[in-house]
């Protein structure tokens, strides 16, 4: 069977900019019933028997007290962080298991579930459903993929090398290098994506990489001026590595019987839909 991990922040992100807002009672409530719809149109399609959906409660998180210019929710429309609680209430009331995460991120819960439920025989893939880069760390040949569900991509282990030219485990030193911007990573000066996987694929992990670029035995143009800000920067490169690194020790329950979906309460899901001002069938999971 296959166990599926929904990224809840990215979905009403997506929602958020991809439908048109809508007040109901006073309150905006658009991106909340995008994002119903569209879990319940998967949830319908019978692929998911064992699902959970991980949130960012709030931004910000353990990362952003080792650094500074780590991402926070600064500049966010109140009235889409407003609506944080209510897509986490609509997980819960389409009967998925859901991960509010405070100290730690949603991809932190998205990892640690991954790591559990690919240690259980049961489990033939878990698919992690997301488009983010950062995730592409803890796919594990084809048992742990990543799946952008809007574009129907599945990364495997040869998928992810392709795409971003390392394996999954050095995907947090290359973030490292090249920077996530998403994430507030800046990364160090003059590294490239190119050049970090080709010095990556031989190295692996920033930590191994020798100071002196003769010995990368990588043909790589400008890699004496890379080798001067590795070496001068090497601080900070270990810093990026952690907080692009995914922790797999959340606090969560998630072992596969207990994310077996067991389909909402009707009543429940009914007063939920209509406190979103939607009609009682708005919300269709046959």
């Amino acid at each position: 069977m296959q166990a599926h991990l929904f990224d809840g922040t990215y979905e009403l992100f997506r929602a958020w900019f991809g439908a048109p807002q809508a007040q109901h009672e006073g309150r905006e409530v658009g991106a909340t019933r995008a994002f119903m719809r569209s879990l319940a149109m998967v949830l319908r399609s019978g692929a998911v028997t064992h699902a959970g959906v991980a949130f960012d409660h709030v931004i910000e998180s353990f990362r952003n007290d080792l650094f500074d210019g780590y991402k926070t929710g600064e500049g966010l429309d109140p009235k889409l962080v407003a609506q944080f609680p209510l897509v986490e209430r609509a997980a819960a009331v389409l009967g998925l298991v859901v991960w509010p995460m405070v100290e730690f991120e949603a991809d932190d819960a998205l990892a640690t579930a991954a790591a559990r439920l690919a240690s259980d025989p049961r489990v033939e893939q878990v698919r992690i459903v997301t488009p983010d880069k950062d995730m592409c760390q803890c796919v594990i040949g084809t048992k742990v993929v990543t799946w952008d569900r809007w574009k129907n991509i599945v990364l495997d282990e040869p998928a992810v090398i392709a795409k971003h030219g390392v394996s999954p485990e050095s995907i947090p030193d290359l973030l490292a290098l090249v920077g996530d911007t998403a994430d507030g990573i800046p990364g160090l000066p003059g590294w490239g994506k190119s050049s970090a996987a080709k010095v990556l694929t031989v190295w692996k992990h920033i930590v191994q990489i020798p100071d002196e670029p003769a010995k990368w035995n990588v043909a790589l143009r400008g890699a004496d001026r890379l080798a001067v800000s590795l070496r001068e920067h090497r601080a900070q490169a270990q810093l990026y590595t952690k907080l692009a690194t995914l922790r797999t020790d959340c606090p969560i329950v998630c072992d596969l019987d207990a994310l077996a979906w067991r389909k909402p309460d009707r009543a429940a899901l009914d007063a939920f839909c209509a406190e979103l001002g939607l009609p009682a069938d708005g919300v269709r999971l046959a």
